[in-house]
């Protein structure tokens, strides 16, 4: 096997090697233990004029009164309607229609006005946020937890009756204001707001007439019942984000049902305090529901499966608020709900404050290199569009290719011009091992001291294509992790950029009469589409630059190397077979100019007809 294949031989199996194990072998973000929180300290509330503050001694906060279950605590009657039949407030904004039950005021309807679930034109928009009774519920609620000698059904929670003090429905500039009063003295009040996009504002208050002074903490939880469908795909993050201060950490669903179990709580959580800046939700590919007190706020930050309801839940606990008598206690916080559009992210980020919002984004660990990509294709999306281009992703995708390939040419440049010498050196080293024989030593000596004389290292060839690999692997998590590609047509058939090729061998790319087979089965990896096939080939010609080798083993391996891949990748998305297919054709157009320039002039058609023949081919001349 000559160095020059070995070269090309071991720069394609990393690249892909790369894409299949970093994520499998790579260290977690996560750690693997968190100690127990330290005591949040009580925040004052002043009375009225001249009376005295009182409670400053630090308290742990207080776990919410009951979880999220949709049933009655046992502290309660038991009487409380089901969430479905309590009223409801209708939510409806530019891009999102829902409602809001006044049973626990719960947010449980969402959903998206400008996704739908398929690119069907008759299809339903993409549902977020469902409530209990439904198949899978998955809601935002609010609430306060009781501290001191308040007891459970003294404060709201995940089953309390509120009313509508006012406002009829809630959107854009229309706030609505939910009220209960328990009886004892204390009225609790929630607003609620919304903006344009995906962002809720919760305003939540409790006065004091009690006539003494009381102590509860405010929280928000998010819950999933059961655990929902995912992606399933290894390179991509599914599950609990959270911002802890300065650290990002993301925890898988199967980590939680392994998660460190706190004899306090009825359930497996990791907890972690925040001192400044902190957030914490639920992320599915496209889709994101987060907690965020407001940038400065202490907070706990609980992650938990209760284990007895199968419910996965993440809460922001406040610290405990003491409130004496006359006065009234507020606390503000966020809640995101909604698609994981970059640019809405990053302005909530820039302009509101929220401490890297924008790496709720799954931008994997070559960070660096995937906000920059992703920055670029944004650009060309929006410049193509702009200029009226149909499929602009698709040309985008193309572009930014062709863009980093360019701005890796000079690295491409120096592992060709490498090969190439090593190529040019191929005679005297057949003469080598002639003279060594079987003498391992001496033709190592020998060799190294032709590549001395020479001034050449057989590793420069490689090395350059292993710089490359982080690039190349954050364009292709870029073009896998963003939405902007999902149902984003392209040219003919291809409709939707997020989902595999839709056309099919097994009806002869839509010309016979019966249908292709259904995505994701079995006959489906076998008859690939139009996309995979021209990937095949293509990464079948850039071997044609080269002679068939001489080695029967690196022959075979090359020789099927190309159709392993086809059915490998054929059921990924459309956007990463043309990203595939474009880098290899460049990298095609790269090489052999290259090699021309060198004086070598690959004899490209003579490689292909050998690969239908047993006759060794004429190589290119100088």
């Amino acid at each position: 096997m000559d160095e020059q294949g070995k070269n090309l031989l071991l720069a394609t199996a990393l690249s892909f090697l790369v894409i299949l194990l970093w994520y499998t072998v790579g260290p977690k973000v996560a750690p693997d233990w968190f100690p127990e929180p330290e005591p949040a300290a009580i925040e004052t509330v002043e009375t009225a004029p001249g009376a005295p503050a009182t409670g400053t001694a630090p308290e742990v906060a207080p776990t919410p009164p009951a979880p999220a279950t949709g049933e009655a605590p046992a502290a309660t009657t038991g009487t409380e309607p089901e969430t479905g039949d309590a009223p409801r407030i209708e939510i409806d904004t530019p891009r999102l229609t829902g409602s809001i039950s006044l049973l626990g005021g719960r947010i449980d309807q969402l959903a998206l006005k400008d996704y739908k679930e398929t690119i069907d034109p008759g299809s339903d928009i993409v549902p977020l946020l469902s409530p209990v009774g439904s198949t899978r519920p998955y809601y935002a609620l609010y609430g306060w937890a009781p501290a001191g000698q308040l007891a459970y059904e003294q404060v709201p929670g995940a089953n309390t009756s509120w009313t509508v003090e006012s406002g009829e429905s809630l959107g854009v500039n229309s706030p609505v204001t939910l009220a209960w009063d328990n009886g004892a003295g204390l009225t609790f009040r929630r607003t609620i707001r919304v903006d344009k996009d995906y962002l809720f504002t919760i305003e939540q208050s409790v006065e004091n007439q009690s006539g003494q002074t009381v102590r509860l903490a405010p929280y928000g939880i998010v819950a999933r019942h059961g655990q929902p469908d995912t992606t399933g795909f290894f390179i991509l993050h599914e599950g609990v984000v959270r911002q802890l201060d300065d650290t990002l950490e993301e925890i898988d669903y199967s980590d939680l049902l392994d998660a460190t179990y706190v004899e306090r709580e009825a359930a497996r959580v990791e907890i972690a305090e925040v001192e400044t800046n902190g957030w914490i939700g639920f992320t599915d590919k496209y889709w994101m529901t987060t907690l965020i007190p407001a940038p400065g706020q202490r907070f706990t930050s609980v992650a938990k499966y209760v284990e007895g309801s199968d419910i996965y839940q993440v809460e922001s606990r406040l610290p405990v608020i003491e409130v004496a008598p006359g006065a009234t206690a507020e606390s503000t916080t966020m809640l995101f709900a909604g698609a994981k559009e970059w640019e809405t992210i990053r302005h909530y980020e820039r302009d509101l404050g929220i401490y890297r919002f924008i790496d709720s984004i799954d931008w994997g660990w070559f960070f660096f290199f995937t906000k920059r990509i992703f920055w670029l294709l944004h650009w060309l999306n929006g410049t193509f569009t702009q200029m009226g281009i149909p499929g602009a992703m698709g040309w985008a995708i193309i572009g930014l290719t062709l863009i980093i390939k360019a701005l890796l040419l000079p690295l491409a440049y120096k592992s060709y011009t490498s090969m190439a010498k090593m190529k040019e050196l191929q005679p005297e080293m057949e003469k080598i091992k002639e003279r060594a024989g079987d003498d391992r030593q001496k033709l190592q000596m020998e060799m190294m001291a032709l590549y001395k004389k020479e001034k050449v290292n057989p590793a420069a060839g490689c090395l350059p294509l292993l710089v490359q690999i982080p690039i190349f692997f954050s364009l292709y998590k870029v073009i896998f992790v963003t939405i902007e590609l999902r149902h984003a047509p392209w040219i003919g058939w291809i409709k939707d950029l997020s989902a595999p090729d839709p056309s099919s061998v097994f009806n002869f790319f839509g010309l016979a009469p019966w249908a292709a087979p259904t995505p994701g089965s079995f006959l489906a990896l076998i008859f690939i589409g139009l996309l995979p096939l021209i990937f095949g080939v293509s990464m079948w010609l850039q071997q044609k630059l080269n002679p068939t080798p001489t080695d029967p083993t690196q022959a075979m391996v090359f020789a099927w190397l190309p159709w392993i891949f086809m059915f490998m990748l054929g059921g990924f998305a459309s956007g990463l077979i043309i990203y595939w297919i474009a880098n290899n054709m460049i990298t095609f157009i790269q090489q052999y100019a290259i090699m021309r320039s060198h004086g070598y002039h690959p004899n490209v058609f003579g490689n292909i007809k050998s690969s239908f023949s047993r006759k060794k081919p004429e190589p290119g001349g100088k």
